[in-house]
């Protein structure tokens, strides 16, 4: 994925109200971002931070910049979670996750009970698989982790993919690690005990989990390698 045009860059003055950023270009200018991610975003919004924009030309928008990414230990991060299904859906139709090759359909946003949905739905090898997608955007010594905030939701979704299984259907947990600087991918048991075990339970049961990194810049991002799952 290509940002068209290429985002602006300047420094992080501060997060607040959760979705919101100051950002002070390079020039002084000082404007307020959209900053779509609900999690803590524990590692990535230290003020001081370079940070990196996209613009928005829809008139109608408030916050026209939306906060994109941010450099933590000298690597881009993103953290535009709003972003994360569209990179893993491109992958997968561009046939670069192993386990979904040749695929016939795809479809986002599948309901799967009255008041759930997941991610992304595929057709492959005469096959059905649900897909939940999260954004991974916490690194700490070279590990990746999720969550980085408590996430009941989370866990939600895990019940949902193992309930599927018990269907007869296939699913997979999809962890997109937007950094460089991690060789390795674990729960965040720390953070959420609760999540984590559920996560260990769900892989136990038939569900998938896949962890693949992304490398980030401003430029734009693409998946590139699989990370090893710690359990």
């Amino acid at each position: 994925m290509f940002f068209k045009p290429p985002l602006q860059t300047g420094t992080l003055l501060k997060r607040y109200k959760r979705f919101l950023a100051d950002i002070e270009f390079d020039d002084g200018t000082q404007i307020t971002a959209h900053c779509p991610n609900t999690g803590s975003m524990s590692c990535c919004s230290t003020p001081g931070s370079r940070a990196a924009v996209s613009l928005s030309d829809n008139p109608k928008r408030k916050y026209p910049h939306t906060l994109e990414m941010v450099k933590d230990n000298g690597t881009w991060v993103g953290v535009n979670t709003s972003r994360t299904n569209h990179l893993v859906a491109e992958a997968i139709t561009e046939q670069q996750i192993e386990e979904f090759r040749d695929v016939t359909t795809l479809r986002q946003e599948v309901k799967v009970s009255k008041k759930s949905r997941l991610d992304i739905l595929v057709e492959h090898d005469n096959t059905t698989t649900f897909i939940e997608v999260k954004n991974c955007s916490l690194a700490i010594d070279g590990c990746a982790m999720f969550p980085d905030a408590v996430t009941a939701r989370g866990t939600k979704h895990l019940e949902e993919l193992m309930s599927l299984v018990q269907e007869g259907s296939n699913a997979c947990i999809f962890f997109l690690v937007q950094r460089m600087d991690a060789d390795r991918f674990r729960p965040a048991i720390e953070i959420d005990h609760v999540y984590s075990t559920t996560l260990k339970r769900a892989v136990s049961r038939g569900v998938m989990a896949i962890a693949s990194q992304a490398e980030v810049t401003p430029k734009g991002i693409s998946i590139v390698r699989r990370l090893p799952i710690e359990l």
